[in-house]
């Protein structure tokens, strides 16, 4: 059997032709269908990777998986609707995850099982008299959580600057310091200059670049980028008082949590936890700063408790940026959309803005036409 092998994020795949299941080769042994099992995720993979897919994307699916199989504890293809309902369950109630970490692994379920349904459902059949079914349907299929927060109006100027005020004179006597101002920085870049949660989550020390230009900038290395393109790069200006906060942090706290604050390869945002093989940190996960965040909101800004997200203040930095006068193809650009009209989506003004910009747009009208009577 013609066989090759690859890696997907550090991971070795190795690929064999799915073997003809109903062959007298495969002895239809425990042990024979957990490798049957694989070759199924990994011929997966393989098709991710030819319609052009992203490494890290192909990873991501995978890891959904097995995370997945885990909790069905038997063969995939025996998963239906039920044990979807099951999944998503646990994810929301038990494990806390955001409802777009939950859309996102819901996705690659379906997909998975889009690619089974197509390619390999005679073969399992076959083997086990399983009709293979997709687990994910009209029921389970959970909503594109983005688009709905697409329309969804950020809290008011001032709310915001309560919730940051508050939260940033309850560093001072916070019970761990590290990580609530881990989190606070994180949420402030989120705040200040819009970044994704994911953009966050990657940066590492040597992406702060305080040479360039006038207050300094981000090297965005993991942008999201179409599907199948690979993350977009941008590199973000440290405007709005995020370059201040950026020394503050690799001068004072990032140094705290171990050796490397002068490793440009270190995360930015380092867990607090030991990684178990390296001598230093490890870094952070989303969802730990999505938590983060949640805590701090419930505390200082109760009315929003559990409806301001990371994705929220990426709005909020959005629309406070262009009541304050910045053009739309600047916000664009600071944000890393494809679209203006993604942009213009992002950007909700709060009472009174459109009539100071009428009141405004009159104003030079009539300059103007005085200017010509004379």
């Amino acid at each position: 059997m013609f066989c090759r092998s690859f890696r997907i994020e550090g991971v070795r795949v190795s690929l064999g032709v799915v073997r003809s299941l109903g062959s007298s080769r495969f002895s239809r042994s425990p042990a024979d269908l957990e490798d049957f099992e694989q070759e199924l995720i990994d011929q997966y993979a393989l098709a991710l990777l030819g319609a052009g897919l992203a490494d890290n994307s192909v990873a991501n699916d995978r890891a959904v998986l097995f995370e997945f199989i885990g909790f069905l504890a038997r063969p995939v293809w025996t998963a239906g609707p039920g044990d979807a309902d099951r999944y998503l369950v646990s994810l929301r109630r038990d494990r806390g995850l955001a409802k777009s970490t939950v859309q996102g692994k819901a996705w690659a379920i379906a997909r998975f099982f889009a690619f089974l349904i197509a390619r390999h459902q005679g073969d399992i059949h076959e083997l086990t008299d399983f009709v293979v079914e997709q687990p994910i349907d009209e029921f389970n299929r959970p909503t594109n959580i983005e688009r709905s927060q697409s329309s969804r109006v950020p809290p008011r100027t001032d709310e915001v600057e309560a919730l940051f005020t508050g939260w940033q004179d309850g560093l001072v006597d916070a019970r761990k310091f590290l990580p609530a101002a881990r989190d606070y920085l994180a949420a402030s870049l989120w705040r200040r200059v819009g970044l994704r949660i994911r953009e966050t989550v990657m940066l590492d020390v040597g992406d702060w670049h305080p040479e360039l230009g006038e207050h300094g900038k981000l090297h965005v290395r993991f942008g999201k980028g179409s599907r199948g393109r690979g993350a977009k790069t941008r590199l973000v200006p440290a405007i709005n008082s995020v370059g201040p906060l950026i020394e503050w942090w690799l001068d004072e706290v990032r140094p705290q949590f171990d050796d490397d604050s002068n490793d440009p390869g270190a995360p930015l945002l380092p867990s607090e936890r030991r990684d178990p093989f390296f001598p230093h940190c490890g870094r952070i996960g989303a969802e730990s700063l999505r938590a983060g965040l949640g805590r701090e909101v419930a505390r200082w800004l109760p009315e929003w408790s559990e409806r301001l997200t990371p994705h929220g203040l990426r709005h909020y930095c959005a629309s406070s940026l262009y009541e304050r006068g910045m053009d739309l193809k600047a916000i664009q650009d600071l944000l890393g959309h494809e679209w203006l009209s993604t942009t213009t989506r992002y950007i909700h003004v709060h009472d009174g803005h459109i009539e100071h910009a009428w009141a405004a747009a009159n104003e030079r009208i009539a300059t103007r036409v005085e200017q010509i009577g004379r």
